[in-house]
């Protein structure tokens, strides 16, 4: 039986990857077969990341060869030479051996994804309750450059404009809360036949 996609996406620093990571851990990726779709950047590994687990890591040249070769199903220069892509043989692998694939992209992409399979992907907004709430997360993560923080900020207002374009929104406020309503939707979804 063919899989399922399940796309999250956000602003940076909306807590997606921590309310992903919850769904994945809490028996989830073996009680529901989910499994992350990897994606390829041409950003360097952040922490602990490794090339094949979190990302497929690419330089930006490279990147842009897999993109001339048409071999992503989105993909997206999110900044300056910081491309993201989720590529056709990744997903074609994975829905061809049943799996349930969780997508943690840009929200361009989650856009294309959802259009490209329909009924068969749920995608999913997780929203910050306020900008200036998304400012201080972004602030207090210190991963980034004030100049940076900028640049995801001005990104926020631009993809909180396509938020109605999403199957559902969880508003994340609270994080445990939001958890709960990201896994039951998850839950529903995979349910339905």
């Amino acid at each position: 039986m063919q899989g399922k996609l399940i796309i999250f996406a956000a602003p940076s620093g909306s807590g997606k990857s921590t309310i992903i990571n919850s769904i994945m851990a809490d028996g989830g990726a073996e009680e529901l077969n989910l499994h992350f779709s990897i994606s390829a950047t041409s950003r360097a590994p952040r922490g602990e990341e490794k090339d094949g687990v979190e990302y497929f890591f690419l330089t930006p040249e490279a990147f842009r060869q897999k993109i001339a070769n048409n071999e992503f199903i989105e993909y997206e220069e999110v900044y300056t030479d910081k491309f993201y892509g989720t590529l056709k043989s990744q997903v074609d692998k994975q829905l061809a051996d049943g799996e349930n694939i969780v997508f943690d992209v840009d929200v361009n992409g989650a856009l294309r994804i959802k259009e490209l399979y329909g009924k068969r992907a749920l995608s999913i907004f997780i929203q910050p309750p306020s900008i200036e709430e998304l400012r201080r997360r972004l602030e207090h993560r210190a991963t980034d450059a004030p100049e940076v923080i900028e640049q995801r900020i001005e990104r926020a207002k631009y993809e909180l404009s396509l938020v109605e374009k999403f199957d559902e929104v969880v508003i994340n406020d609270n994080l445990e809360i939001a958890k709960v309503e990201a896994l039951a939707l998850v839950e529903d979804f995979l349910e339905e036949t």
